[in-house]
């Protein structure tokens, strides 16, 4: 009598896949809410930045407002003042600015 209790307990416990469920899901809200966005967020970004030609007005991540002097692989030329020229790691450009367009905090 006591092995049919025994048998009784174990038949009611649920399969594994079925305990995972949740943490599938938890998962999967994760990578649709978090990690997927932002992994387009980061390709139209990089793209944007393949893209940077002589003449751009960019934005820095530091936040300097500047005209592309030059671009080569890695770096560009920022010229931020008459006559002032920086050069900058091509991944800091943070934005760049349209035609005509101000940046926000002017």
């Amino acid at each position: 009598m006591i092995d049919f209790l025994a048998a009784g307990t174990a038949a009611a416990e649920p399969p594994f896949w079925i305990s995972m469920l949740p943490i599938v899901g938890m998962v999967a809200i994760f990578w649709f809410l978090i990690i997927r966005p932002q992994m387009k967020r980061q390709k139209e970004h990089q793209a944007k930045i393949a893209a940077v030609k002589k003449g751009d007005q960019v934005v820095t991540a530091g936040g300097l407002l500047g005209k592309v002097i030059k671009v080569d692989e890695q770096y560009a030329e920022i010229e931020i003042a008459q006559g002032v020229r920086v050069r900058a790691v091509k991944s800091t450009i943070g934005d760049i600015v349209p035609p005509g367009g101000k940046p926000a905090n002017d």
